[in-house]
């Protein structure tokens, strides 16, 4: 058994902000799932939002937000992150981070959604210049410890220990470590869960293969509420191309004058769409943009709509986004001349483990930041570029409720080690393969941008009917990262299910054609195991 104070699993920006201030007084183990940075935050193309524009203000910030948010937002959070982003973007300045720069200061984008420009970037690639300025002072800590392929398979519970107490605590986590196919028992004073969405949960996803919904899996199964499951953002653009399936053509295209058409040799080929349907076209809030998108091509049976950034100056494009300008040119797009094939993908999980606003989940010992948790911030529909903040300061929030209430964390009893003597090596691994395909296609087609009460239901019944079958293996078999990745997916999918027929409205991201209303109350799905209520 390995025993460290702190436990962190996930190295993206939440868990490793969180291992930077925490590593002052104690000593922390990272653990990522692949690579140091396989995970979402280096994908980030947009940037990071923060009020620093003369002009603009805290409340414009928290107005904003809380509009996308249709309502759902919890104000306190909301206001919380918000006040805490100018000085997020300031520490990351000094990790660093080669911010861009206009006459001297920091050039701001604005993105769909945003009344001011605020977004704070880095050319077109803000997630990666972060996650590289943040993996880099982690290794140089000596305090902090990163071990990469690991793959979280359960949180350690009291009933993990040699003399259960009967305490609703967490004390570490059991990994497999794919290098060597064992299993290990990791064991901590306090656990953070930093392990981000559960965007592969559908079959067209801008998230990274790694995005399997572990820790929302993890804390539901150990005990946590979880939130607001039904909020899964589409992106409504991403690159639609039959070799590269998740390419996403950032937000800031459309903040930078893009134009969204309809192709041409169909009905207003070559014109104009968005503004039928919002007064503020383009730049409506994503949920708006992405049904646009997808009412567009079941109406006129496309495979795509195009992204028109053709009619700015060559110059202009190419110095904004050039890393979306040589990769698309690699692909034989030249978007200086040429519109841009785009269709809707899952891009954000809005919801998550419930938390307050240390970070604090339902268990002693257990946090979760970023992406796994729902603080209230996002609401029914995250507002862009409020994703890496929310990482930056709830990352730091968890860090420091730690280290105030440190007395609290005793170390940690005998645990139990991982027993594989039980199970044998699987030859099926077809199994996985197909549970997970057929997972993924039944997700995008009944739980996707549209749903209805008979979809849901479908759904429903197949995850219950692949549970089942995916439980009888893991208790038979050996675990490996897929079979780990699907019983966190299914798990994730289920409550994503349940979530959606519980709410009988539609609000934000969850579009529900049976209840095509908003109620004038907003309300949290909030999920508690062992219940059916919502």
């Amino acid at each position: 058994m390995s025993s460290q104070d702190i436990l962190i699993i996930g190295s993206g920006a939440a868990g490793l902000t969180a291992a930077l201030v925490l590593a002052e007084k104690a000593k922390v183990l990272v653990l990522a799932k692949g690579s140091l940075d396989g995970g979402s935050t280096a994908w980030a193309q947009g940037g990071i939002a923060a009020v620093l524009d003369e002009g603009d203000t805290f409340e414009d910030h928290v107005r904003d937000t809380m509009v996308a948010g249709a309502g759902l937002n919890r104000r306190e959070t909301v206001e919380f992150v918000v006040e805490h982003a100018p000085q997020a973007i300031a520490r990351l300045a000094q990790l660093g981070v080669p911010f861009n720069h206009d006459a001297g200061a920091l050039h701001l984008t604005r993105e769909g959604g945003h009344s001011h420009r605020r977004i704070v970037h880095v050319d077109d690639a803000t997630g990666w210049a972060v996650q590289q300025a943040l993996i880099d002072a982690a290794k140089a800590h000596p305090n902090i410890t990163l071990r990469p392929d690991m793959v979280a398979v359960d949180l350690v519970t009291d009933r993990h220990s040699s003399k259960p107490t009967g305490e609703r605590r967490v004390w570490g986590a059991y990994a497999l470590d794919t290098r060597t196919g064992k299993v290990e028992c990791f064991a901590a004073r306090a656990t953070i869960l930093a392990s981000g969405g559960a965007g592969r949960t559908y079959l067209f996803s801008t998230a990274p293969r790694g995005a399997t919904g572990d820790g929302i899996a993890m804390a539901w199964r150990a005990g946590c509420r979880v939130s607001n499951m039904e909020f899964m953002q589409f992106h409504p653009t991403c690159l639609y191309n039959l070799e590269v399936k998740n390419f996403l053509i950032t937000e800031a295209v459309r903040g930078e004058g893009g134009h969204l058409k309809i192709p041409p040799g169909h009905p207003g080929g070559g014109t104009r769409f968005m503004p039928r349907f919002d007064e503020r076209a383009e730049l409506a809030p994503r949920d708006i943009v992405a049904r646009a998108i997808d009412h567009e091509i079941k109406r006129l049976g496309l495979d795509y709509v195009h992204l028109d950034i053709s009619h700015m100056d060559p110059d202009f494009v190419r110095g904004h986004f050039p890393n979306i300008y040589e990769r698309l040119l690699g692909l034989g797009i030249d978007m200086t001349k040429e519109p841009i094939p785009v269709v809707p993908a899952q891009h954000y999980t809005c919801g998550g483990v419930l938390i307050d606003l240390a970070g604090r989940t339902d268990l002693a010992g257990l946090y979760a930041v970023g992406e796994c948790s729902e603080s209230g911030l996002h609401g029914a529909n995250r507002l862009a570029s409020n994703s890496l903040l929310e990482c930056f300061v709830f990352g730091d929030a968890a860090a420091r409720d730690i280290l105030a209430r440190w007395d609290e964390f005793s170390e940690p009893p005998a645990l139990r080690q991982w027993d594989s003597s039980r199970v044998a090596d699987s030859d099926e691994e077809v199994v996985i393969k197909q549970n997970w395909t057929e997972l993924r296609r039944f997700m995008w087609n009944y739980v996707g941008i549209v749903r209805t009460d008979k979809r849901l239901e479908r759904a429903a019944h197949r995850i219950k009917l692949l549970k089942s079958e995916v439980n009888d293996y893991y208790g038979n078999f050996r675990v490996t990262a897929d079979l780990i990745e699907l019983r966190n997916l299914l798990q994730t999918a289920e409550l994503i299910v349940k979530s959606a027929r519980a709410r009988r409205e539609s609000r934000g991201l969850h579009f529900n054609q049976d209840y095509p209303q908003t109620q004038p109350a907003a309300r949290d799905t909030i999920l508690v195991r062992g219940t059916d209520r919502g």
